[in-house]
């Protein structure tokens, strides 16, 4: 890891990787590391100018955020730095513990405070890595997850680095205090009930008595698998090609010339392409063995707001679908303002090509609608919906439009016109 000397051109370079003009975020929560990270980054865009901003996340979950809250505002304000302070709630029903919970959240808070194209600095150093690693491990994860924290990663159309990963804590502590830079201390930090906590108070300094040098050595363990995680994501890629290069829809007969572990490895990098949550282990092991089911088989294996299905010689990796509205539900529409359902607000537009004005009703499919459309005539949408290769899954979740008792168009949501009637257009 690297030593206190070489802590400034370490942000000097990592400053030099963003583009020209790009604003660049800190993370500030106040405490040691992220209170130096923003110290280390104001002096090196004063040396290279380039927009600095620092970002507050006021958890609430804790007496002591407040005065979190204040030490930032003092930093920033000492260094010359705006400082955004948002303010989040955290669901703790959401069934993803404190911890997932309050990440989960504060990500959220990041992405509404950054433009796309910016870059965030998170201040997380090599301690975190080799923690991080020695919970995977517990845990029995696979290459991704011993691999930790990446130093850099796109997310959302932005960009987040960790410019402190090869540094350790040891490190970070002697360069504050020799720069008498003040910080707050997080009272939760010293609760041991919490896994994080337990490693970093009890088990790594007994690991450091026997073996010194253990931290340094779990984070470098870190590193190599995540190099090893990147000839995987490259494999992964090179299969996807040659399977037709479409995440949400994999060939079976594709798969079916991959062993085992390519597939399971493929249909990970498939979701995390999409933005998926990758499946659980047991939930991917349930999939693999039903993918290898007779052929006319059902297939539909679903995970935390995901599932898979299998339709007409593909395996569709899919959100897990929003529930379908009630076969009742009405809407009104004029064909140009959001359409409002209880599904959410839809930005779509439907108009007669004349330019006529228009009463529209809105509906869920019902099951005996016809369509006219441009040189085919009158077509019945449940063939015309088959023909056009429509998942089953699919069709239960269209919306049709009426113009008085006529079917002028399907409506697939959040916004996706799949037939449209002759003399209509949609946007």
């Amino acid at each position: 890891m690297r030593d206190a000397d070489a802590l400034q051109p370490l942000i000097d370079d990592a400053l030099a990787l963003t583009p020209p003009g790009r604003c660049v975020w800190v993370a500030l929560s106040g405490g040691l590391d992220s209170s130096l990270l923003l110290t280390l980054a104001a002096q090196a865009c004063r040396r290279h100018p380039r927009p600095l901003r620092a970002l507050h996340v006021h958890h609430g979950l804790q007496a002591a955020a407040d005065g979190f809250e204040r030490h930032c505002r003092r930093l920033a304000s000492r260094l010359g730095v705006p400082l955004s302070i948002e303010r989040i709630a955290v669901d703790l029903a959401a069934g993803q513990g404190l911890e997932g919970a309050a990440r989960e959240a504060r990500y959220a808070a990041f992405a509404r405070c950054m433009a796309p194209g910016e870059t965030l600095w998170l201040a997380q150093h090599g301690d975190d890595q080799a923690e991080t690693f020695l919970l995977a491990a517990l845990r029995g994860s696979g290459v991704r997850g011993l691999a930790g924290m990446p130093p850099g990663r796109d997310w959302r159309g932005r960009r987040l680095e960790r410019p402190l990963l090869g540094v350790s804590r040891t490190t970070l502590e002697a360069e504050a205090r020799r720069r008498g830079l003040a910080w707050v201390e997080d009272p939760s930090n010293e609760d041991e009930s919490l896994d994080r906590n337990f490693l970093r108070l009890s088990v790594l300094p007994l690991l450091e008595t026997r073996w010194p040098g253990a931290v340094r050595a779990l984070a470098r363990s870190a590193a190599l698998a995540g190099e090893a995680d990147g000839l995987l994501d490259e494999l992964a890629g090179l299969d996807l090609e040659r399977l037709g290069a479409d995440t949400r829809r994999l060939p079976m007969e594709g798969l079916e010339t991959l062993s085992a572990p390519r597939r399971r490895l493929l249909i990970r990098h498939a979701c995390q392409r999409q933005g998926l949550p990758t499946p659980p282990a047991r939930r991917l092991e349930a999939l693999l063995a039903q993918l290898d089911a007779r052929a006319d088989a059902e297939v539909k294996v679903s995970w935390p707001r995901a599932e898979a299905r299998v339709w007409r010689g593909y395996l569709y990796l899919l959100n897990a679908p929003v529930a379908a509205l009630a076969s009742d539900w009405r809407g009104e529409w004029d064909g140009q303002a959001p359409l409002v359902t209880p599904q959410g607000e839809l930005r779509v537009v439907l108009g007669r090509d004349d330019g006529a004005p228009v009463r529209l009703r809105v509906m869920p499919r019902q099951g005996s609608e016809r369509l006219r459309l441009a040189g085919r005539g009158r077509r019945d949408l449940k063939r015309l919906l088959q023909e056009l290769g429509m998942p089953p899954w699919e069709r239960e979740r269209l919306l049709v439009v009426h113009q008085g008792e006529e079917a002028v168009a399907v409506l697939e949501p959040p916004g996706r016109w799949w037939v449209v009637a002759e003399g209509w257009s949609g946007a």
